[in-house]
């Protein structure tokens, strides 16, 4: 008798925590709902999440919750080609004005992406000189690079830009390999150039730019001592570059963010059945 009896308290609490516990999935559930409605979009993601989180057994709810959240996606999707809609044109008049000051560089046979390049950095303007150059391609990605000439070989791998105060940024050394740093002789004279790119060469890049009104050292190393101070020109065409850099890559994450939210609401258009 008194066994049955526990069994029978056993079962009424076991039903009474299932409905407790589905109560509280609705509950959750109807909040979420509430969020979604007012356009809280990341906190009714959070509130379905924490259903799946306590409440994994109630399927019931858990069907309502998943359909709520791809309604909630799909919204997040509408909003985001939205803002992506709104900003990229004045992005990209943005980079139509700056640009004006760079020549574009790009061959179809080799190349399918292209470069901007300050107008007084183009090699043609500086043969037979040892300077910093850079340049950024179309999807933001900036690069440095150190030229050397002289009548000896330095054997350079890298640079250390500084100021007179002691503060310096160097970039990451690129061990000779005939293409991202290489060299060639011509008659009597030796060149060398190596490219820092994207991260390879940021550091510089931030430094030159901050300090751009200071006298900018530039040691070459990881070979032969040398050195150069940067031309007001040289340190214009860095900041210039860098401004031009960072709202380029703005067009390409904006432009990837659109995409991605397309693809995105045709998905959620198959499973919504819209």
């Amino acid at each position: 008798m008194r066994k049955r009896i526990f069994g029978l308290v056993i079962c009424t609490a076991l039903l009474a925590g299932c409905k407790g516990s589905e109560k509280d999935a609705k509950a959750r559930l109807d909040n979420a709902k509430t969020l979604y409605e007012r356009n809280e979009l990341m906190a009714a993601k959070s509130e379905i999440d924490s259903i799946r989180f306590y409440h994994p057994k109630e399927a019931g709810v858990l069907r309502e919750a998943l359909a709520l959240m791809r309604q909630v996606e799909y919204k997040e999707a509408e909003r985001n080609i939205l803002f992506c809609d709104s900003l990229l044109p004045i992005r990209q008049e943005e980079v139509a004005t700056m640009s004006k000051a760079f020549v574009f560089e790009k061959d179809p046979k080799y190349e399918e992406i292209g470069n901007y390049i300050w107008k007084q950095q183009t090699l043609e303007r500086n043969v037979e000189r040892s300077y910093i150059r850079c340049g950024v391609n179309e999807k933001g990605e900036m690069y440095l690079a150190s030229v050397y000439f002289g009548s000896t070989p330095i054997n350079h791998t890298g640079i250390k830009v500084s100021t007179k105060d002691g503060l310096f940024a160097e970039t990451v050394s690129i061990p000779y390999d005939g293409g991202v740093n290489y060299r060639f002789k011509d008659l009597e004279n030796t060149s060398e150039i190596v490219n820092y790119k994207g991260e390879n060469g940021m550091d510089a890049v931030k430094f030159i730019y901050s300090n751009a009104k200071e006298r900018i050292k530039v040691d070459y190393t990881g070979g032969k001592p040398f050195s150069i101070y940067m031309d007001d020109a040289g340190k214009r065409a860095v900041v210039a570059t860098y401004e031009l850099a960072s709202i380029l890559s703005d067009v390409e994450n904006l432009t990837n963010e659109r995409e991605k939210a397309i693809k995105k609401k045709a998905y959620l258009d198959e499973k919504l059945g819209q």
